[in-house]
């Protein structure tokens, strides 16, 4: 298992963020909790700003985030590139998907720090994708909400929800969380709700 996703940054990209975010009057909120494996929502995701401005927030907390690509992503000549940058290599077809190979991977990890964007586009969608909220939930770890507020220029961390299966009551402790937090693009946000809300409502409907 690739272990440099979960390294913590270097003294140099910590000073690189800190440059960045000086440049753009931004600060950070929040501290890393003591948790040696977690799930990161990258939320709200509506620009490609986002990265640079993830990437710098995370280096000031001293996270080294990692996340999912196909593993086409990761041939050469960019192979290398791509797990620099936290890249961990996935087979969609393989069964289970994507989220059981992430948490096969987090269960197996002494540490790591899985960033996932629940929306899933950069575009409005309807619902978030609950790939995050299985993921953790097979792993047995929790939810870490991380947020990038343009409104205020401010990033960082917020709270740590433990998934317990009751879906809605864990989603609305995150929906809460980030009712405030406005993205580069705020008509572009996608709703912080998962399909499987809805359809659990219309079941009791």
């Amino acid at each position: 298992m690739p272990t440099a996703p979960s390294d913590a940054p270097s003294g140099l990209a910590r000073a690189a963020g800190a440059l960045w975010l000086r440049l753009f009057r931004w600060r950070v909120e929040g501290r890393l909790p003591h948790l040696p494996r977690a799930v990161l929502i990258a939320a709200p995701h509506t620009s490609n700003w986002d990265l640079p401005f993830m990437l710098a927030v995370a280096w000031v907390l001293g996270v080294r985030p990692a996340w999912l690509g196909k593993r086409e992503l990761f041939r050469w000549p960019f192979g290398g590139l791509m797990r620099w940058l936290g890249g961990i290599p996935v087979d969609r077809r393989a069964p289970g998907g994507m989220v059981s190979q992430a948490a096969e991977r987090l269960r197996k990890a002494d540490r790591l720090m899985l960033v996932v964007p629940p929306s899933g586009t950069r575009s409005r969608a309807a619902h978030w994708k609950s790939g995050f909220y299985h993921i953790a939930r097979a792993a047995e770890v929790p939810i870490l909400c991380t947020f990038l507020d343009y409104r205020r220029r401010v990033g960082g961390i917020g709270p740590a929800v433990i998934p317990t299966g009751d879906v809605g009551a864990d989603m609305a402790v995150i929906r809460a969380f980030y009712v405030p937090i406005q993205g580069r693009r705020p008509a572009l946000t996608t709703p912080v709700r998962l399909a499987e809300e809805d359809a659990a409502s219309a079941v009791r409907a």
